[in-house]
């Protein structure tokens, strides 16, 4: 389990004042505005930044931290990513979870079949879609629903789902086309 998760990625400076823009990477941007500390992963070292001002630009994040005051503080945090910690995540709800805990669970079926793991989330306007991933098989699309979604133990590494009667061909015709 992740214990950063991250929330932007610095993408320029902003001004001369040392303030910087980011690419909101979490799914309310305003949560910014509750922020205290960000940490800023520099490649080499995670670097705790308080945060001193926030601003919304179109649809982007002007950040100024505390004690860097010019455009020369800031360049190197250029393309850099922004992280906090999992108590200052947002609260989940119960049957939430954030993506990078899904990532890699082990998805066995309500049959006991071992279909893969979980390698990647699409977002989509009406549901999350899982993706599962299997050397020598199709990917499997499968909707973040009730029906499909049966079981998911973090801790344990897994995730117990149901296939929809078409699923699995859906998957292989999308393949073929």
């Amino acid at each position: 389990m992740e214990n950063l998760l991250q929330v932007g990625v610095i993408t320029t400076t902003h001004g001369v004042r040392g303030e910087v823009k980011v690419f909101p990477t979490t799914d309310d941007a305003a949560r910014f505005k509750k922020l205290k500390q960000v940490i800023l992963d520099t490649g080499k070292e995670h670097l705790a930044l308080e945060i001193a001002g926030v601003k919304f630009f179109k649809n982007m994040v002007i950040l100024k931290f505390k004690g860097y005051d010019n455009i020369n503080d800031v360049e190197m945090f250029r393309k850099k990513s922004l992280y906090v910690t999992r108590e200052n995540a947002v609260k989940l709800k119960k049957n939430e979870y954030f993506i990078a805990d899904l990532i890699s669970l082990k998805v066995i079926s309500d049959e006991g079949e071992d279909l893969g793991e979980l390698t990647d989330v699409l977002q989509t306007g009406a549901n999350d879609v899982y993706v599962i991933s299997k050397e020598g098989a199709d990917d499997i699309l499968l909707p973040a629903i009730k029906d499909c979604v049966k079981q998911v133990d973090i801790e344990g590494g897994t995730m117990q789902v149901h296939l929809l009667d078409g699923l699995r061909d859906l998957n292989s015709r999308r393949e073929e086309a």
